[in-house]
């Protein structure tokens, strides 16, 4: 058995998937010494990364919200996708308690529904199919339905909504109409950028405060031939409310049971966030139900003269899932399952301590996803989160983002000796595939590949083991066999290399779900049986 030894050190390379071929490979395209001699010199394999060995569907992409997850959990995970899908199949969505009360509001009060959310042909943060089933749960009803949609352009080529638009625009015929575009680049932002998010919020919530009004067009197509009559694609499409659509309907409100009686426009409306996933929805929905907005932003942004302004009233907004432990309060639909005996809690009550460390882009990956989606930290965990460069409409624009401040930081942890496991996320790859910009994402894989040699180099002094992985592909696959691109994640296996002493040979048939059982096996500490998946040391008997 190989002996234990601390500390143990996992890089997560977003974006990083193995393919032999060399057209469109922004890897094997760029100088990348350092992963090269560690693939040489050390144990090397590649693992499974999408699919059923992620829990999705056969040939669905890899996913950095699963990734995680699974790297944490150490086991195949059901996924939200399946579970929303069943419900549907069984007639069942119109029943869960969150979505059957919003109806029941919308009803009563004789208002419309908002439906807020990702309308894209890819299915990386929500599907067509769950904002279709809500469209027809609110006409059987007989509840008005307006559509915010926001328009993809990263899990999909730049200029690609417009198939999507036609869809949702046919399903609704009848039963309501779309109000508002909004490239993600302003409504999903999660990096902190609230001016960019508040334009978002503008044109679905209110016509008019103190500030100019939203952008307007006649239709969603008029909208899209305006943006890509210049250099705008999706993604970067400017807020804008459609046809006649001016806002919510509200009022300006007083509650003078309360000592105070403080006057604030509150919305009228009933609302719910269609997106399977939260971490590119937060700030959104954080400004809709004024809720975990940092004081100084609703003080600027969410007021009305003096007075607060309050999209949605309490109970009147809902969530597919629950997006955010900052917005634990909002009700959603169906709750991520809370997993035990991750990683992260096997290590917690073995008394080792654990550092988290990456960019802010990857904070909620690094926490609550590869925790098991447990809001809270555990006992001796710390998280270091280094700031995506933040004035930058692309990452094109600066490929190395902060790279090497957390390949810095990790060295001065490694240094200091203070902890058994370092998880460090080093997104480049992924954001830059994104982005479509094949020169710039080449740098940002060599950017990758100087954090890793320091990284590197710090685990090499403090005598620790080094594994290295992905939480799936894009990076390796920019163009499909036509030329066109292919800016979204990828079926391809991920590599898996540990760099340490005395290592023996590595399984060629795993997966993800086997890190964490590798990681407890070089710390010496014997697997839960929760953990399904299986040591990628050859010589373990697990």
């Amino acid at each position: 058995m190989v002996q234990r030894r601390r500390p143990v050190v996992l890089c997560v390379l977003d974006g990083f998937g193995e393919r032999t071929a060399d057209d469109a490979n922004a890897i094997t395209s760029a100088k990348t010494p350092h992963l090269d001699a560690l693939r040489r010199d050390h144990r090397f394999t590649t693992l499974a990364a999408s699919g059923e060995a992620i829990g999705l569907e056969e040939d669905r992409p890899g996913r950095g919200d699963i990734g995680y997850a699974t790297l944490g959990a150490g086991r195949v995970l059901p996924s939200l996708r399946s579970t929303v899908d069943q419900s549907i199949r069984d007639n069942e969505l119109g029943r869960v308690p969150m979505i059957a009360q919003m109806l029941e509001i919308a009803t009563y009060d004789k208002c419309p529904l908002h439906l807020i959310g990702l309308v894209s042909s890819g299915d990386n943060h929500a599907h067509l199919d769950h904002l279709f089933a809500m469209i027809d749960l609110a006409e059987n009803v007989d509840v008005e339905v307006l559509v915010h949609a926001i328009l993809d352009g990263r899990d999909t080529a730049p200029r690609a909504s417009l198939p999507a638009l036609e869809r949702l625009q046919i399903h609704l015929e009848g039963k309501g109409k779309l109000a508002t575009l909004s490239g993600r680049a302003w409504a999903m932002d999660r990096d902190g950028r609230w001016d960019r998010v508040y334009d978002a919020f503008r044109a679905i919530v209110r016509h008019r405060m103190l500030d100019a009004p939203a952008p307007r067009a006649e239709d969603a197509f008029d909208a899209l031939s305006q943006a890509y009559s210049g250099e705008t694609g999706d993604a970067q499409l400017v807020p804008t409310q459609l046809g006649d659509y001016t806002g919510m309907n509200g009022d300006f409100v007083c509650d003078f049971s309360t000592p105070t009686s403080p006057w604030e426009w509150t919305g009228e409306d009933v609302g719910f966030a269609f997106n399977l996933r939260g971490d590119r929805m937060h700030q959104l929905v954080a400004l809709l139900t004024r809720q975990s907005v940092p004081d100084e932003i609703a003080s600027e942004l969410l007021m009305d003269r003096q007075y607060p302004v309050r999209a949605f009233r309490e109970h009147c907004f809902t969530t597919m899932s629950d997006y955010h432990p900052s917005l634990a309060s909002i009700p959603h639909a169906f709750p991520a399952p809370r997993v035990a005996d991750t990683l992260a809690a096997v290590l917690a009550e073995a008394g080792l301590s654990q550092l988290r460390c990456g960019e802010s882009e990857r904070q909620h990956h690094l926490g609550f996803h590869f925790r098991g989606r447990h809001p809270e930290p555990h006992a001796l965990e710390e998280l270091r989160i280094v700031r995506t460069p933040a004035l930058i409409d692309h990452y094109a624009e600066e490929p190395a983002l902060s790279a090497a401040k957390v390949g810095a930081e990790v060295q001065r942890a490694l240094s200091a000796g203070e902890h058994d496991f370092v998880l460090v996320s080093l997104p480049n790859a992924d954001l830059l595939a994104h982005d479509g910009d094949f020169d710039a994402c080449v740098q940002a894989v060599q950017a990758v590949d100087e954090a890793v040699g320091t990284i590197a180099d710090a685990v090499k002094a403090a005598g620790a083991v080094l594994l290295v992985t992905s939480s799936h592909g894009a990076a390796e696959q920019h163009a499909d066999e036509m030329g066109d691109r292919t800016p979204g994640h990828t079926t391809n296996r991920v590599p898996f290399l540990v760099a340490g002493d005395d290592i023996g040979a590595l399984r060629g048939d795993g997966s993800l779900a086997d890190v964490a059982p590798t990681i407890l096996k070089l710390l010496g500490i014997e697997p839960p049986e929760a953990m399904t998946g299986r040591s990628l040391l050859e010589d373990d008997d697990g």
